[in-house]
Order: C-alpha cells, then structure tokens, then sequence
C-alpha cells in the first residue's frame, strides 16, 4: 500500500524577514541563510480510512448493514485504492474482533485508551502508526496534546465502539467495489474544546510558528480545525479522500453517543508540557512574562489641554522663580534710588576735597569721564597674573612681528608646508561599520563572536514593486494582477540574464546565490508559487493560483517553492492588513547572496560585483519598463549605502565652493573702512581678506596632512566641513584683529598700533580659541568613529587656524596697512596712486564711532539700560530656558539613514517603501555561549522549552515575552534546534532517529537509500527494513540523552534532511544554529535561537527593541547563570543611541568646564567666569529647545554640533565680559562702554560672518548637511547673537563683576603715562 503523500515544507527564517535588520540604518549585514525546514502533515485523515465492516464475512456485492452500538464496527479493513494512492474503507459494519497479544501491545504502545477488542487490522493500524508518525514530531514536545490528537484518530480507527459515534453517510464505488464517500464523526464538543485548548499553543520551532498552522490550517478553534480536516481532498492534494462531517448532535434513539474520550490538559503535570506549549498552565501563569521596559508617560489634563508632567513642573517652577525675580527687582530699585553716597563722596573730591580713601581702590560706580576731568586722579588695569603676563607678551611679540613681517610669514607657511606633506597617505573612509560603529562595542564584539563561531548574514538584494494611488488619500490598488504577475516575470528574466564581469569570468546569480538544499536560489517572490518558471503560470490557473497559495502555502504542495520550501507571503508581499495578502499593494522580491567574514574575499568581491551590474539593470532597463505600467520600483543592493556614501563626497561640492565664495566676499567688506568712492580701491581689504581664507584651508590642510601622516583615516564629513567651520571661526579673529588695529590711534608707529592691537584682543582672542579647541577636544571621547576623527581633525585645524591668523595674518595686515599709508591699490598693490593719508584715514574718531558702533553705544545700550527691559529680558530669556527644559525630552536617539545620503539617492524612497511595506521585523538571535549539554550539569533543561523543561527556561522565557511584543518587541517564540532534537531522539518519534544493525545512521523511510529517488517509491521491505529507533525510554535519563548519546546523535540530526515520515531534521535548518568545533569535551561553544523582532518603523523602535532584547538576556542570564546575549544585524550601528544622553551629558559637562577652567585661568575671576558658562549653557539648552521643535534626532553628529556649540558660544560672550571687566563706571556705563568697543565686532565679525556661511548650506544636496549643520548651525548662530548681545549685557548690568579698573592718585613729579588698552 503506498502511502499518503505530504508535503515537505522549508522554511528560511532569515528569509522570512527580506530586509531583517539589513539597511535600518546604514548598514553591510553579513549572516548566512538559516534554512528552516518541517513537514506539513498531511493530517491524517487518512487514518479516517482504515476500517471497513466485516470484510471476513461480507463478499464485495454485499449490502451495508447499518447497526450502531457497543462493540460494533462502523467500517473495517480496505476496499480501494485512489489514483493518487489514498486508501478508501469499505462501508460494512461487523461486531469488533480481539486481537492477538503482540497486535494488543502494539495497539496499546500507541493507543492506551482502547483495550480488548478493536475495529482494525494489524495491517490498518500499521498503517495508523506510519502515519500518525507524520503529526507526532509537530505535537510531542507537548504529551497532553500529542495524547489527546493520537486518541482522535485511535478511536476512529481501532475503537470497539465504533458503530456509536461513525455513521457512513454515502457509499462509492471503486473498481467494482464499494466504499465509503462520506461519513458523520459524531464527537463532544467537551472532547473538540479539550483538544484545541491543550494544542492552540503548541510550538513548531523550525519556522517560528506554532503546530495548529500545519496540522489545523491556523484554526482559532476546534470546530474550524475540523472543518480542515473532514475537506475532501481531490487527486494529489493532501487530505480526506471522502467527506468527513464532525457533528455532536448524535441520534441516541439508534443507539449512537458522541465519542468523549477523556482529554488532558496542557496543565497537566504529570503530562510535562512545557510552559512555552502551554502558557496558561498554573505553574506558567504564576510566573506571568515581565513587561520589559515599558515606561509610560505622566501626563496632566487641565482643562481640554493635556500635557505632560515635565512640562507642567518646569511651568510651576518658572513662575515661582519669575515671580521672585520680580520682587526682588522691585525692591532692589527702591533701593538704588535712596543710595547715592558714593557719587556725592566722589563729588566732593572734584571740588577739591580729599581724596584720602580712592588710593588703589576700585570704585565701579564713578563714571569714566569724571575720572578724566580730575587731573590728579588717572586709573589702571589691575589684570591678573595670567592676563598681565599675556597683554605684556601680546604687546611685545605684535611689535616684533610688525618689525619682521616677512621672517614670520615665511615660517608659518613653512610649517604648514612641512605638515601638509602627510597628504601623501591621504585615504577616505567609507564603510559604514569603520564610520559608525567604536572600537571596543559590545554589539561589534558580539557580531564578530557569531560570524565567527555561527555564520555571517547573508546579503541582500532588493526589488520592491509597488501600484500608485489613483487618487489622492484613495488606497492604492492591488498588485495581484495577471498583468503585474508577468511583469515579474520579465524582471525576473531579465535578473537572471545579468552577467557581471569579475577578473574575466562572467558571474550570474546563480554563482552567488544561497542554494540552501539544491540547486535552485532561494529567492523570496511570489514567483516561487510558480517554481520560478513562467510556463506553470497557465499550468497552475493564473492569479487564482497564487491567491491560493497565499492560505496553503504550507499544505499544498503545488504552493512549494523550487527550492524545496514553502513562502510565507508575508516575506513576498507588502502594503497589506492583517492576513489579506490579496490586497497587497507591492511585491518585495529579494535575493539572498552568500557572504563571507573577509569582505577582501573572492567571494565577497564577486557579489559586488554583480551588485554593481544589478542596480545599472534597474536604473537601464527595469525602471522604465516599471513605469511605463504606471507603477514605482524601488531598490537597493548590499553595497548601495557605502557606493551612495562615496559619491556624496562630490555632490556639495559647488555648495561648499558658493559658501567660500560668499565668506570671501563678506570677509573683504567687513575688514575694509566704509567705501567711498573716491578711495575704496585703497581702504578695501580684498586681497587681506583672500589671504586670510587661505590661512584657513592652509590650517585644515595641516591638520588632514598630520592626522595622516599618522594613519588616521579621514571621512567625507571632515573634507566638508571642517574647512566651512574652521573658517566661520577664524574670520571671527580676523575681524576682530583688524578692527583693533584700525581703532588705534594713526599719529601711533605701526609697530605700536600692531602692539596696542594684540595687547587688547589677545587674551580674548586667546580665551576664545582655546575654549574652542578644548570643546572640540571633547568630541574626541565620542564613541562612534566618524564623529570622534571629526573632532580630532576640527580641534588640530582651529588651533592651528589661531597659530596662523596670530603669526601670518598679523604679518599680512602689517603688509596690508603699509600698502594703504603708502596709497597702492588693492589686490594690485603695485600700482601706486597720488593723494594724501588723509583721504583714507580721517583719523581715529571716525573710524571708532562707525555706523554700528554708534548704534550699539547710542541706541541699543540705553534700550538694554533701561530698568523694566532688563526684568523683560531676563523674564523671556528664562521663559525660553525652561521651555526647551521641557522640550528636551521630546528628542529621540537615532540617526535616520535617509539622512545622511544625498537627496537624489535611489535609497531615498527605497527606504520609504520598506517603511510603508515591510511587515516583519528582522532577525533576532539570543546566543548562549558554553552550553554545558553533559547528564550532570542540569543546563539542558535550563534552556530547552519541550516537556520536563525547567519552566524559567530561556526557550521558555521568550516564549512569555513574545505575549507582551509592545514592550518586548519579541514577535514569535524561538525556533530551538534543542528542542527538535529532542524530539528527534525521543522514542515516540519513531520515524526520525533511527540505527542500522551496524549502528549507523538509517534516514527515514520516504529518503535515500530506504526510498528510491529514480521512481519515487519507497517500500518498506527495501534496505531501511532492518533500522530500529535510536533508543528506548529506558536508554534515556529522565527522558534525556546521556552525555554520551548527546555527542553521538547530535551530528546525525544536524545533518538529517527533513521530509514527510521525519520534519524534524536539522539540516539547513539548524545547520549555522550549532558549533561543533570542541563540542566533544562535553560543551558546546556557541549555538543560537533565533525569533524575530517585531517590525520597527522608527529609529526609537530599533532603540528600544536593542535595550529590551538586552535587558531579557541580562535577566536570564542572572538568572540561569548562563552567559547568554541577544545578537540582530542593526545592534552594531544602534549600540550608540542606548547611552546617547549620558555621552552628551557627560561631554557637554565637560566641554562646559573646560572653557570655565581657561576662563579662571586666565582672568582669575571666578564672577565673570560663571557668567560666561551660565550664557553657555543657557544657548545650550535652548538649542536642544530647538532640535526637539525641528525634530532633530539626538546622535552622535548632533552631540558633536552640541560640544561645538560650547566652543562657537564662547564668542559671543568672551569678548564683551572681557570689555566689561575692564572698562570703569558703573555697571550700565560699563555695560555700554563694552557694547561700544566690542558689540560691533560680536554682530559683524561673528554673527554675520557665521550666518552668511550658514545660509548657504540650505542648498546642500545632502540632507545631513541640511539637518545638522544648517538648522542647527543657523540655531546656534541667531541663539548666541540674542544671548550675547542682548541676555549677556542685561546679567552684566544687573549681576556683572567688579571693574579691573582701580583709581591712583596721580603724583606731580611722575610723567603721565598711558594705560593699556584691554
């Protein structure tokens, strides 16, 4: 009798999630394939067909006698046979025979419920075992459940009672015989519910799913899984060979009664189903799954308004320190008003009183001018030792270089010379993996451990195929079209064709492609219901066909890939809800392609290679075929990002080189004098301001030469960048430098002027530029490599940009100014004009009082002075502080990937269709490392999830974490080659682990070399006759293998195929989840399980699903103690973003400090120092205020913009505190004086220069260019204008530090001399 073809269904479980974890972010996975293969019973109905009445007694003419009650047959022995080889029962009924004691024991070992008689022939209940063997390796892991399923298909077939509950409802013939057409199946619904409930559960680890979707069709009850199982199947299709109705109304007035066997509980103890198969078991819900790291939100309702509790708390502290600063404001006016006794005492003096108690004394409130109309009174800077010794060495050393100007500009340049030689070892980074990922990760360290011990991820080629709306908010139409279908089809020829040319042999697809049991490639498209070929396409009945298959992809074996293994539509399938695949919107065709450790393999640069000639098919040929159908293809290879990312490093070019341009431009009207036309080709200072812009690139290419040199790597970002950066931050200085210059008096040597000039800026030059290289020094300690070789290259080229513009800018304005007094033109300074000194230089006073100048002294000091403007500004400077307080826990972590490609980029809308489409998560693995597999160590049970396992198992433990996927964002419980070898090696799966009399290895009847491949028949009297099963309980312990068995069979199971008499087989299922290297020694080095995340949409989904997957494994292994961690492709480049605040925090603090300490250091002001870091953080704040208003995401770019900031923000304040502490008065005259000599510098020299570079980058192509150094730069440069020409001047007014002036009594015989200027 040949028996019953099922289908052998594969499952690869990588391949079940096309883009699993492979371009979230940026990324080069490398995994293999893991083949995932299981057999889809063929239910066994069949069993339905092994009783026919009274054969001994009836001939076949006989009629039917209908007779129902104890010990009575309804059917017995065979009458038929199908075309297809399904056996059919004869409809006749006869009394119940007993049967001899071996047939009792063999009945018995399989069906314990029925003793003494039976209504089946040692031949029918051979023919019961063989296939019940089918079932037992999806449910055996689970005893209630494998129990109560075996007594359905028992009593059927062999019960003596089987009159009471089979009733024959029609009868056909068969080659002269009749059979049975159809039959009542009269059972309880006590019995349906009982078995349902104790199998709805029940795991099938090969493909992440549980048993019900291959032995029920995915039944949500037991009514639906007997409707699956009483179909009457037609010719070759798995199934019923006749109608069977499952009822539960039976006529008890003909002596009939429902079958209701006992059924066992999944609960059941001493039945030992594991806490993954049977969650609601008392002992399983007791120990209900933790909810992993859910944190909800406080949020408060007031009114029709709701809003979070941050916020809320910052609102009510706001108006309470509001409401005290108003007080306090108040009162210290009423205050101010009473108190003039230190002007009248003053008075007194200039009348000619004593002057006994100003000797060496500051006095902040006596106006300047009061000072300089008392001719015994003069005053000084009483500087500190640091900022004396630096204004005395400032003066000397501009002196000396006004004297040597060609000495020092020759040196600076040969320095610069010297470093730039290292452009010789100049080489880009662009791997993803070297740009993103630190040294010393934990995620990385992790990927290394499994594709060394495992097996790397496999490359992904991708087509996603997609209809548009036909109207606006309409949804679009389903792809599912004959039309669409053969589209496919020619892409898919077309893909095939591609022949790519690698060292002069040409390479196809199925060269490279993963090939996990033959020879067909694995690729997911729902061609594969096709077998790939377009002739089958008619054969199999169109659309209909792949509609089908979409519901039996796993039962029907015309719905079996050509690689031997069933496609879940959902890897194939896109743009649906639920489970109606019909309504897809796209097709998602992917290619898996081998990969290999050694991205300098042979086999690696094949696959690129061919990658290459992939995306120039598309973009050639499939792209406007595809849109010719009014459909949108998009696409991507497994080298596309880091091919994207290399010629991003041309796409800004013209924006970078418009930038510099613009600068330039600005740069050489801000340093002249106000045009006019009768002496602007003197007083210009456009070759000035082109020499300095040559400093800086001469400064960034010092730094790209010396990091070089060293063999540091440099990245697109440092060559577009760091040269716009270094340059808004020089041309601060080089403003800054001239003006000083140009305020000093002409009557004045050059040499004097140049001295004066750097003794006044100097030491704020000096403050500002090392606050600045500090703050980029931090960046350094960043993790991520990209960001950290940025601030490595950016503070080298700043310091070295000061050295420069210090050394050889000074030189050049010393040559620049001797051009203008000696009247030669700018930019020809050969050419030499008539006219006088005076023509370009009126003197002191007008250069002084500009424009602006006199707009900062005359109008925008006394707005500020005034007193409810200064409560104003504090009040909305403070309001805006504590705003973004709360708006900063509104940032995410992440980077989006479409980020940092350029906008043109093909991946810019493949990654918007992954987003829109996929509806799988990728791949997720938790590793255990040293399992101890030995008798002794107990760990087996530790980890395994099949009955006798321990019930905080780690099998187990995912399981419970999959019923909670929102806070898990675990999907599924775990595949476990444990656990299928477990099963393979039990005794009651007696088709999988068996022996030869020799003791070898003996494969399952329905494979080589027990079944004949040429004919396809198996016997089995064939060779595989004399196999016995691999143990009996008693060899086991404790239902276990031995350490011993344990090392023997292992190796047998992983290289078992799977098929229909044994679907356990580990063979490419398993065959990457296991190393054997070592695992003699009793211990297995690595193994993994792998499930799957749920699908992640956002960056903060990759975010949390990495810390939750890392907090279960962390548990576990506490608990367990077993090192076990969870590994997915995108935890590499996601590592970052789990401590992403603490990095900011931490480096913000410490750039923070940083410019305190120089500040301290230098001005040894405590007061002033404090000031300068509350303005600094305060723009820091708000900046983070604006990154959650811009949606921003917070990573390791934009913490290095932040740690910029602190550097850049310095600026607008160094310059103006530095003024203020040295200017004498009171603090509003103070604050005016400041305002004057230094606000014009701070608008023109910083604000606008910066902004006048910013702007520009809004045309960038690059989006990371947009994002993070436009809106964030142009943020930071409008924050620190109103910060520190606005807040700054009010604080310094209100709070600021004492003046460094101090008034002397000024002797008759001592010459007058001058003060320094500061």
């Amino acid at each position: 009798m040949r028996r019953l073809q099922i289908l052998s269904v594969f499952s690869l479980s990588n391949l079940n999630s096309p883009v699993a974890g492979v371009h979230y972010l940026h990324s080069s996975p490398e995994m293999n394939l893991s083949l995932r293969i299981l057999t889809a019973v063929a239910y066994v109905q069949v069993l339905l067909l092994i009783s026919i009445s009274n054969a001994d007694s009836l001939t076949p003419n006989a009629t039917p006698r209908e007779k129902h009650g104890e010990n009575y047959c309804a059917m017995y022995d065979i009458c038929g046979r199908r075309s297809d080889g399904k056996v059919v029962n004869c409809p006749f009924g006869s009394p119940s025979v007993k049967p001899d004691d071996l047939l009792s024991s063999k009945i018995q070992s399989l069906c314990p419920t029925i003793s003494g008689n039976i209504c089946c022939t040692e031949a029918q209940f051979d023919t019961l075992r063989s296939q019940v063997q089918q079932a037992i390796p999806f449910l055996v892991g689970c005893p209630a459940c494998l129990r109560n399923f075996l007594n359905l298909f028992c009593e059927l077939s062999c019960s003596p009672n089987q009159s009471q509950f089979i009733n024959v409802t029609s009868i056909s013939q068969m080659k002269n015989n009749l059979t049975v057409g159809g039959i009542d199946y009269y059972i309880t619904d006590t019995f349906g519910e009982g078995l349902f409930d104790s199998c709805k559960d029940v795991k099938f680890g090969t493909m992440n799913s549980r048993a019900i979707e291959f032995v029920g069709n995915g039944a949500t009850n037991f009514k639906e899984w007997f409707a699956f199982i009483g179909r009457k199947a037609g010719l070759q299709i798995p199934g019923s060979p006749y109608a069977i109705n499952f009822r539960s109304d039976a006529d008890v007035s003909v002596g009939m009664k429902p079958m209701n066997v006992t059924t066992y509980s999944c609960g059941d103890t001493s039945l030992g189903c594991s806490c993954g198969d049977c969650p609601s078991s008392p002992v399983c819900s007791s120990s209900a799954p933790q909810l992993l790291h859910e944190k909800g939100s406080c949020s408060v309702r007031i009114g029709a308004l709701e809003a979070r509790c941050i916020e809320v708390s910052v609102a009510m502290v706001y108006i309470l320190l509001a409401s005290l600063f108003f007080w306090w404001g108040l009162k210290h006016k009423r205050k101010e008003r009473n108190s003039t006794l230190g002007t009248k005492s003053f008075m007194n003096v200039a009348k000619g009183g004593p002057a006994q108690p100003v000797l060496g004394r500051k006095n902040e409130n006596i106006p300047m001018q009061m000072l300089e109309d008392i001719p015994q009174i003069t005053n000084g800077v009483q500087l500190s030792v640091v900022q004396g010794y630096m204004v005395k060495y400032f003066r000397s050393y501009g002196t000396w270089v006004a004297r040597n100007p060609i000495f020092v500009l020759s040196s600076s340049l040969a320095v610069v010379a010297f470093l730039g030689f290292g452009l010789v070892r100049f080489t880009v980074e662009t791997r993803p993996e070297k740009l993103w990922v630190g040294h010393g990760s934990r995620a990385a360290e992790e990927k290394q451990y499994f594709d060394s011990h495992l097996a790397p991820f496999y490359r992904i080629e991708q087509l996603l195929l997609a209809t548009k709306p036909q109207g606006a908010h309409m949804k679009p139409p389903t792809i599912v079209t004959e039309e669409n279908i053969k589209l496919l089809f020619e892409i898919q020829k077309k893909v095939d064709g591609i022949r790519a040319n690698y060292t002069g042999s040409l390479i196809s697809l199925t060269d490279i492609c993963m090939k996990p049991l033959g020879e067909a490639c694995a690729t997911q498209s729902i061609l594969q219901y096709y077998k790939m070929d377009p002739k089958n396409y008619d054969d199999f009945g169109g659309v209909d066909h792949a509609e089908y298959c979409f519901q039996h992809y796993t039962s029907d074996e015309n719905c079996m890939s050509a690689f031997k293994g069933p496609l879940e539509p959902s890897t194939a399938l896109g743009g649906f809800s639920g489970n109606n695949y019909s309504e897809a919107s796209a097709f998602i065709i992917t290619y898996p392609v081998n990969n290999a450790v050694d991205k300098e393999s042979n086999e690696t640069k094949k696959a690129v290679a061919w990658e290459k000639a992939f995306i120039q098919l598309v973009e050639d040929e499939l792209l406007p075929m595809v849109e010719s159908k009014n459909l949108t293809l998009s696409y991507s290879s497994e080298s596309s990002i880091e091919e994207e990312l290399k010629r991003e490093s041309s796409a800004d070019a013209i924006t970078i080189v418009i930038s510099y341009l613009v600068m330039f431009a600005y740069i050489s009207l801000a340093l002249g004098d106000t045009p006019r036309f009768t002496s602007f080709y003197i007083s210009s200072k456009v070759l000035l301001g082109l020499s300095g812009v040559t400093l800086v690139m001469l400064s960034v290419i010092a730094s790209v030469g010396f990091f070089s040199a060293i063999g540091v790597k440099s990245t697109l970002i440092i060559m577009e960048v760091i040269p716009f950066l270094v340059l808004a931050v020089g041309v601060d200085n080089m403003c800054i430098l001239v003006h000083a210059v140009k305020r000093q008096q002409v009557e004045l040597p050059l040499e004097v002027r140049i001295g004066n000039a750097l003794a006044e800026v100097g030491p704020s030059i000096t403050l500002a530029s090392l606050s600045e290289v500090l703050a980029f020094s931090v960046g350094s300690f960043i993790p991520m490599p990209a960001c950290r070789v940025f601030s490595m290259f950016a503070a080298l080229a700043i310091l070295l940009d000061f050295l420069l513009q210090v050394t050889a800018f000074v030189a050049l304005i010393v040559f620049d100014f001797l051009r203008a007094e000696d009247q030669r033109i700018d930019c020809f300074p050969c050419i030499r004009t008539s006219g006088s000194l005076g023509d370009t230089d009126q003197g002191n006073d007008q250069q002084k009082y500009g424009l602006l100048t006199r707009y900062m002294k005359e109008v925008h000091a006394p707005i500020l002075g005034v007193w409810w403007v200064k409560l104003l500004v504090i009040s909305v400077f403070g309001a805006l502080t504590m705003a973004s307080i709360a708006l900063c826990t509104r940032i995410q972590p992440g980077l989006e990937q479409k980020i940092v490609l350029p906008r043109d980029s093909y991946l810019q809308g493949y990654f918007n269709n992954v987003s829109e489409y996929l509806r799988i998560g990728p791949p997720l693995y938790f590793v255990v490392k040293n399992y101890n597999y030995s008798s002794e160590s107990g760990q087996t049970n530790q980890l395994c999830s099949i009955n006798h396992c321990d019930s905080n198992s780690l099998l187990n433990e995912i399981s419970k974490a999959s019923l909670v996927p929102t806070s898990s964002y675990i999907a599924k419980p775990a595949a476990s080659w444990l656990d299928d070898f477990l099963v393979w090696v039990s005794p009651e799966a007696f088709g999988c682990c068996r022996k030869f009399t020799n003791e070898t290895y003996c494969p399952p009847d329905d494979q080589p070399p027990c079944c004949s491949t040429s004919d396809g028949s198996c016997s089995v009297n064939g060779v595989c006759s004399d196999c016995t099963t691999c143990f009996r309980h008693s060899d086991l312990q404790n239902d276990r293998p031995t350490t011993a068995q344990f090392k023997e069979k292992l190796p047998w199971f992983l290289a078992a195929l799977p098929s229909a008499d044994c679907a356990k087989g580990g063979r490419g299922a398993y065959t990457n989840s296991v190393e054997l290297n070592g695992f003699e020694d009793g211990v297995i080095p690595a193994s993994s399980f792998r499930t799957y995340h749920t699908p992640l949409n956002k960056q903060a989904d990759f975010v949390n699903s990495m810390r939750a997957a890392r907090e279960f494994s962390s548990r576990v292994s506490n608990s367990l103690k077993i090192e076990v961690f969870p590994y997915s492709v995108f935890y590499m480049f996601f590592e970052q973003y789990l401590d992403i605040w603490k990095t900011a925090l931490i480096s913000l603090a410490i750039a923070a400090g940083a410019v305190f300490v120089v500040c301290l250091v230098i001005t040894c002001s405590i007061w002033s120092s404090g000031i300068i870091v509350l303005v600094l953080v305060m723009i820091l704040v708000d900046l983070l205020g604006v990154m959650a208003v811009l949606n921003i995401q917070l990573n390791a770019v934009s913490v290095v913009n932040l740690v910029m900031s602190v550097g850049i923000s310095v600026e607008f304040c160094v310059h103006i505190t530095h003024a203020f502490l040295v200017s004498s008065g009171d603090r509003d005259q103070r604050t005016k004086e400041s305002l004057a000599t230094m606000g014009a510098s701070v608008f023109s020299g910083i604000t606008i220069t910066k902004l006048v570079g910013v702007i520009v980058l809004c045309f960038s192509r690059s989006e990371i260019f947009v994002v993070y150094y436009f809106q964030m730069y142009l943020a930071l440069v409008l924050l620190g204008f109103l910060h520190g020409l606005i807040f700054l001047p009010v604080v310094l007014s209100m709070f600021g530090p004492p003046s460094r002036r101090v008034i002397v009594e000024r002797k008759d015989d001592n010459k007058s001399y001058a003060s320094p200027s500061l």
